[in-house]
């Protein structure tokens, strides 16, 4: 009796640790999650212990631990351990790309395109100039002045870069201050999220009717991760997303993880659950049917590993290891790119082994995995960077990991300078293909127009104006100007509301016109003024 009792209690504190280890670390209960697996092997190691003890403890005589494996539960016990760890040291191998390298290729379907084609001019009032960084500066400043909320709430981490009724943002809930200010609050939920335009960086705190009640900082129930295993215990959850819709309502974008090659190999997003942050509503879609307001599903992570498996595996696994011919890889770092009303995450493609230089920039769509490969050779990131930093070196700069705009029909880098208190002081331009032309100035029209003359000092690019906007209007009004010692006609038309900014020594033809002439203009656009290009 009393030796069942000892294995009755023991069975309860193993349940019990089991228990609380479950509700604590969340593992998916489905046999292609490696954290289901530690669970069970964890477990059974745990039981392996409380047995052997139960069994060494019942001998004080110095033959106790040969007799320990006399004992048929705890041999039964360690025998199922080793098996399990053998089986998941197996398929993990197995899934590997080093057994499956052809398939782990084929995960991604690339699409060669032409970046001028696809990649139009923008106004630079379209520019998200704005990184995750500055974001959260400028987050933090926002709540410290709303004294309402400052002393419950903080203000969380997410930031996640979206496009909200066709302007690129980045939004991020607002999370409790402390388990206590949770205690106090969470009856209403959290009371707004933090929207920042990536292009103008205001900052606005969007108060709601009602508060959002499921979210990463609850501690119990409605903590957001709780609330998806309970709902979806077989779900492999990648990482969530805070989004908002057309209408800011506030969700929470839950991508749910397929495997694809074996037990663990070949990751991919089978499906996403959409969880309304307010009500908590779950709808779980196929990854083809998710709403196309949703602008996360893949991560860049996942996204830019995918594409490494297609650029290095082309001749299979061991040309990675040893001759690496034709084998391609990103470039470190990425960015995020607003593209047909959608967020897709593009970095640089260079040769493995090679110098400093890229063959191509590779975009991937994060909601559909669409892939488009632009054959652009030229300056790697990180080396664009240094040549803009160089620039201003005196000052101490430093580069945020650079844009890829179309500027004068050039692909080119577009980076934000930033002091030591992380505040935006200057820009950059650098040229993709001919990377020593960077242009510095303290705005981006200013930057624009140093580095489209630039281009034109260099004979390339701005030549061909047939790509550019255009625009025709008999003119309403001219100003003349000064800028560097150079004139400049300063040009409203009647049907338009912009200012056209014509370099005199460029075009001298139009100083023969006058108030209601017509004129037919090609520009690129800036946020103060559009550069004329080209005059008709």
């Amino acid at each position: 009796m009393k030796k069942l009792l000892k294995y009755l209690i023991s069975i309860i504190i193993i349940v019990a640790l089991a228990g609380l280890y479950y509700y604590v670390s969340l593992p998916a209960i489905n046999i292609h999650s490696p954290g289901f697996w530690f669970f069970i092997i964890g477990a059974l190691v745990i039981i392996s212990i409380i047995i052997g003890l139960l069994s060494f403890n019942r001998s004080k005589t110095t033959g106790s631990i040969p007799k320990l494996f006399k004992n048929k539960l705890f041999t039964l016990a360690c025998g199922v351990t080793i098996v399990m760890i053998i089986i998941y040291i197996v398929g993990s191998v197995l899934s590997s790309p080093m057994v499956n390298a052809n398939r782990y290729q084929k995960l991604l379907t690339i699409t060669d395109r032409n970046f001028s084609e696809d990649i139009k001019e923008i106004s630079y009032k379209e520019i998200p100039i704005l990184d995750k960084e500055s974001a959260e500066l400028l987050g933090s400043r926002k709540m410290g002045s709303i004294m309402e909320y400052v002393s419950q709430f903080e203000v969380g981490t997410n930031y996640t870069q979206i496009n909200y009724q066709g302007t690129p943002v980045r939004v991020t809930p607002l999370k409790y201050g402390s388990f206590f200010k949770w205690l106090s609050n969470r009856a209403n939920g959290i009371p707004a999220y933090m929207r920042i335009e990536m292009a103008t960086q205001e900052v606005e705190l969007v108060k709601l009717d009602k508060g959002i009640q499921y979210t990463d900082s609850d501690h119990f129930g409605r903590n957001i991760y709780r609330y998806l295993r309970f709902n979806y215990p077989t779900y492999i959850f990648d990482t969530i997303n805070f989004e908002i819709d057309d209408e800011g309502v506030p969700y929470w974008i839950c991508p749910v993880k397929d495997y694809t090659i074996g037990l663990f190999g070949g990751q991919t997003i089978g499906r996403a659950v959409i969880v309304n942050a307010i009500t908590g509503e779950l709808h779980d879609y196929s990854i083809q049917d998710v709403p196309t307001w949703v602008d996360r599903v893949y991560s860049a992570e996942l996204l830019i590993s995918l594409y490494d498996y297609y650029g290095t595996l082309k001749h299979g696994y061991w040309n990675t290891v040893f001759s690496q011919r034709d084998a391609l890889q990103t470039t470190d770092g990425y960015n995020y790119f607003a593209l047909e009303n959608d967020v897709w995450v593009y970095t640089g493609v260079t040769s493995v082994g090679s110098d400093e230089s890229n063959v191509g920039f590779v975009f991937m769509n994060q909601r559909t995995a669409e892939t488009r490969f632009y054959s652009i050779s030229g300056a790697e990131e990180y080396s664009a960077m240094g040549s803009a930093e160089g620039k201003v070196q005196h000052l101490g700069y430093r580069a945020t990991f650079p844009l890829i705009l179309n500027i004068g029909n050039q692909p080119t880098y577009f980076i934000a300078l930033k002091d030591a208190a992380g505040l935006v002081k200057s820009y950059a331009m650098v040229n993709i293909a001919q990377y020593q032309i960077v242009a510095i100035g303290d705005t981006v029209s200013e930057c624009e127009k140093i580095y489209l003359e630039q281009m034109k000092l260099n004979g390339i690019g701005i030549e061909d104006t047939n790509k550019l906007p255009k625009v025709t209007g008999a003119i309403k009004k001219i100003a003349e100007g000064v800028v560097d010692g150079n004139s400049h006609y300063y040009v409203l038309l009647k049907n338009s509301n912009e200012i056209f900014d014509v370099n005199v020594a460029d075009f001298i033809q139009i100083i023969t016109y006058d108030v209601g002439d017509t004129v037919t203009f090609m520009y690129s656009a800036g946020t103060e003024s559009n550069t004329v290009l080209g005059i008709e």
